[in-house]
């Protein structure tokens, strides 16, 4: 039985789905990894911004909607369902925007809430490093403290629109002699700063979407430390849980999947294959199950409850849910799928690109297999993996 909605939140729906309808642009917007599409998603921010939808999960003292749960999970769903542009600054809005909120001064959140709502300055997330992927804890990049200024020096790596950002917020060990969750601090870099050099990474699909960030002697403001010097740990596990626990209204973009697995199957003549038509209804009932599950965390969200390991829960769902649906399109087009995307764009437009999106789903914001073990060790209780120690 679906949620049940209030005539005020019906009335927010159909304002919603008014306004989407008339400002969705009506061609999609260049790639976010182009001048000319930052520039374009640029102004579709500021255009969200402009009719209070920009952030509706934020405060609104801070400039937010303020919109609870339900309100949120009804924009997520009229905002997929318009085809409207992916969202730019997402990072800012999703990740770095709520941490500041929930730890930073209040000097802070003048400072770098207002741009974030309007994408006035664009966010990249400094996280991951070549030796501290999964395991986030092993991140090595140093921050000497000098006076006013912390020191940086280290690399990052698979960072998200750090060729275009203006700010990068960042896990670096300020504690030299500590090892592990000890001696970390979440920092925002601005990355204009000297001593910064941005290398594109092209994928295996042909964009530029990430690339690695060298830091040698880049000098940041204490100031710019978010929570206590040394606590980052504490810190980047509240950013990464509203990262996680993210997905109100996404069962629409994996329902619309689905239907293209239904116009692929069709395409290809094997529509009435009975194995290929179980391999459909599989991944569609995959879908509802994952939207009665987001049904579930929004009302648990809804009540007041923050995020926690059960993050790792819809993370985990989604992105071994969405790898599966494009393993699934490669299935029914067999050895179809061997031709370039443009023998099927009217049916199924970038079908190798969002495959290989979807794969490496498996491994960003947290490796499928240490999801497994969050939920495993800090919801259910099972006994801790053993984990290997060097001699």
């Amino acid at each position: 039985m679906d949620l049940s909605y209030s005539d005020a939140e019906r009335e927010f729906q159909l304002r919603a789905r008014a306004w989407l309808a008339a400002n969705v642009p009506d061609r999609p917007l260049a790639p976010p990894y182009t001048e000319v599409g930052i520039a374009e998603h640029r102004d579709w921010e500021k255009r969200l911004h402009d009719a209070g939808y920009a952030a509706l999960h934020w405060p609104d003292e801070y400039g937010g909607g303020g919109a609870d749960l339900v309100r949120q999970a009804l924009f997520g769903e009229e905002y997929l369902r318009a085809g409207a542009p992916q969202r730019l600054n997402r990072l800012a809005l999703g990740l770095a925007g709520p941490t500041i909120i929930h730890y930073g001064t209040e000097v802070q959140k003048a400072r770098w809430l207002p741009g974030m709502l309007t994408c006035a300055e664009l966010w990249c997330q400094g996280f991951s490093e070549p030796e501290a992927g999964s395991d986030l804890a092993a991140v090595r990049t140093r921050a000497t403290r000098d006076g006013p200024d912390f020191v940086l020096n280290g690399q990052k790596t698979w960072t998200s629109l750090s060729v275009f950002a203006d700010w990068m917020f960042a896990l670096v060990r300020t504690d030299p002699d500590s090892s592990g969750h000890r001696g970390l601090t979440f920092v925002m870099v601005p990355m204009r700063t000297p001593g910064i050099e941005v290398r594109p990474i092209v994928q295996m699909h042909g964009a530029p979407g990430f690339a690695e960030v060298f830091l040698s002697d880049v000098r940041v403001p204490a100031a710019n430390v978010v929570g206590e010097i040394g606590s980052g740990w504490a810190v980047a596990m509240t950013t990464l849980g509203f990262e996680r626990g993210t997905g109100l209204g996404d069962h629409v973009r994996f329902a619309r999947d689905v239907e293209q697995l239904v116009a692929i199957a069709r395409w290809a003549g094997v529509a009435n294959d009975p194995l290929i038509r179980d391999q459909i209804a599989a991944r569609y009932v995959e879908v509802q199950q994952f939207r009665r599950y987001m049904q579930r965390v929004t009302t648990r969200l809804g009540a007041g409850e923050r995020p926690g390991p059960e993050a790792s829960m819809t993370k985990l769902f989604w992105s071994e849910m969405e790898a599966r649906i494009f393993e699934t399109a490669l299935y029914i087009l067999g050895p179809l799928a061997e031709m370039g995307d443009d023998a099927w764009q009217g049916v199924a437009p970038g079908l190798h690109r969002r495959y290989w999106h979807a794969r490496a789903a498996r491994i960003f914001a947290g490796t499928s297999e240490v999801q497994r073990n969050i939920v495993a060790e800090r919801v259910l209780g099972l006994p801790r993996e053993p984990r290997c120690t060097s001699t």
